[in-house]
């Protein structure tokens, strides 16, 4: 074989993609970043007529160019949460707005073989957002998100995910020295509150972009 390592990935992503389909989320199988981009733009944006896009916490909308794609958009309104000059109240407000929106764009913290979406949030807006609100939502995935069931899904949240993320956000938990969870009472704590999707209800209202890369922590 030329190269098994790029089999291997074509077979795991596509198992993936029959697995999040089987669980009634609309999922998609791309080659690199900018596949996954097009795909949103001009497959996924145009099917949902969406008017009105807002975000969750996600590096990989923007590692893959999405973010700036979509917000430089005139056409569309835009409730932009990554908005660093907001004061932290109407910051805040703005992620409850962000709950009605037509398309909400996010990430996931992990995702298992068997198509289950597992995240941890602090606020809690990413997983309301995934969970009820908006009309339509797009899950970007790199392959490196990929575990095979719940129990490695929190596994890898709390002992890569979360405290890299508390890494990059500053924040002062003991995870930040020790890349291991702590099980925290820290004021700065992210680890709040768990959501394991299992299904998309209504069915397509979740749709899943996978992307043979490794994307986001």
């Amino acid at each position: 074989m030329v190269n098994p390592v790029e089999y291997y990935w074509q077979v795991r992503l596509a198992d993936l993609k029959k697995a999040l389909e089987a669980n009634n989320f609309e999922a998609f199988v791309t080659n690199n970043a900018a596949e996954a981009k097009d795909i949103v733009l001009n497959e996924i944006l145009p099917e949902t007529g969406a008017g009105s896009i807002s975000w969750g916490g996600s590096m990989t909308v923007m590692a893959i160019g999405l973010y700036e794609a979509v917000k430089n958009n005139p056409d569309l309104e835009i409730l932009d949460t990554f908005d660093k000059s907001l004061p932290p109240q109407k910051a805040l407000e703005r992620r409850r707005e962000a709950l009605l929106v037509d398309l909400f764009i996010t990430g996931t913290n992990a995702v298992t073989e068997i198509g289950q979406l597992v995240n941890l949030d602090m606020y809690g807006n990413r997983v309301a957002g995934i969970t009820f609100g908006p009309r339509y939502v797009v899950i970007l995935i790199g392959r490196n998100k990929i575990v095979s069931d719940l129990e490695e899904a929190m596994l890898r949240i709390k002992n890569y995910a979360a405290p890299t993320n508390a890494m990059r956000l500053d924040k002062k938990t003991p995870c930040t020295k020790t890349s291991s969870c702590q099980e925290c009472n820290s004021p700065d704590r992210i680890c709040n509150t768990w959501t394991i999707t299992e299904k998309s209800f209504p069915a397509g209202r979740i749709k899943v972009v996978l992307i043979n890369e490794d994307l986001g922590l």
